[in-house]
């Protein structure tokens, strides 16, 4: 082949290779957590998170304890909240997000949540896929009780399992799904940019204590106009703890903060819970008005006032 013919040929790739976009850098994924009590839960996560493949750019563990705990590899904010105090759970989160905001996404994650070692790899992959501002979340299996230090396979099939039988869709690996239903949003493991935390608002840190406001949250991407995105094989697993249903222990917390999203958004969260409220005579409740209010405990025998002669 003569120099003429060599170069005739090579040209098309050669004007081929000089339209090419560059290959995108992957994401810089960061992880942030908040933690009060659960000091087994954390260290189990601290340990997943250190087995993360790719690693993250940050590991950011928001203590509410009132002495901040210990834990390898990570940054420890220090938020001391009194015992029996509500915990600020919308700012703190705020707190923890901000923290990483030199970070292209960030993990938000409960305490009592163990990533799968490829989960900020599947992440950062659907982030780039997505190419435009998200709420990112994969499936979550729930974990029965657990005293090896390491969580066995078997244990995980299970979890898997079990999260496939329940409302939230699960894909296959590397699978997108836009999920118009963003009351399906849960806050126990999910990615945003800090970028796209800003421009939803974030957290609305009105709402203290337990309850309704990773649902506001939710309610706040959908009208600043980021999807919620299901990315099948992200996959976290909630640790077991002993719960109580409905969590009468947080009755306070979730009677303010339901009124405090029918005030914003017109309906009411967490029906489910207040229905059984309702139920018990702990609280009045209008399922298609605006009441809702504790009620006093009923008389016992000891404090009931006498009949009148």
């Amino acid at each position: 082949m003569t120099a003429t013919a060599l170069i005739a040929a090579t040209a098309p790739l050669t004007a081929r290779a000089a339209t090419c976009a560059p290959i995108p850098a992957p994401p810089r994924v960061a992880v942030v957590t908040l933690a009060r009590g659960r000091s087994e839960h954390l260290r189990r996560q601290a340990a997943a998170v250190a087995a993360l493949d790719p690693p993250p750019c940050a590991y950011v563990v928001l203590s509410l304890d009132p002495e901040p705990p210990q834990v390898p590899g990570a940054e420890v904010l220090h938020r001391p909240i009194a015992d029996g105090a509500p915990l600020p759970l919308a700012a703190a989160r705020n707190q923890a997000i901000a923290r990483v905001a030199d970070a292209d996404l960030v993990l938000c994650l409960d305490v009592d949540c163990l990533p799968e070692p490829d989960l900020l790899a599947r992440l950062a992959d659907a982030a780039l896929r997505v190419g435009r501002p998200a709420v990112l979340a994969g499936p979550v299996g729930r974990l029965g009780p657990i005293t090896a230090s390491v969580v066995p396979a078997a244990a995980l099939a299970r979890a898997r399992a079990a999260a496939r039988r329940g409302p939230r869709p699960v894909g296959a690996a590397g699978e997108l799904v836009d999920e118009p239903r963003v009351e399906l949003f849960w806050s126990l493991a999910f990615a945003v940019a800090p970028a796209t935390h800003a421009r939803i608002g974030g957290f609305d840190e009105a709402y203290v204590g337990y309850g309704a406001e990773d649902t506001d949250y939710a309610f706040r991407f959908r009208r600043a106009g980021v999807p919620l995105i299901w990315v099948g094989g992200a996959w976290a697993h909630h640790q077991h703890h002993p719960v109580s249903s409905p969590p009468v222990e947080h009755l306070e917390a979730i009677v303010e903060n339901a009124r405090c999203f029918r005030e914003r958004w017109g309906c009411w969260p967490m029906e489910g819970w207040l229905r059984e409220f309702a139920a018990r005579d702990l609280v009045a409740w209008d399922p298609d008005g605006d009441e809702l209010r504790r009620l006093p405990p009923p008389a016992t025998a000891a404090t009931a006032e006498p009949p009148v002669a």
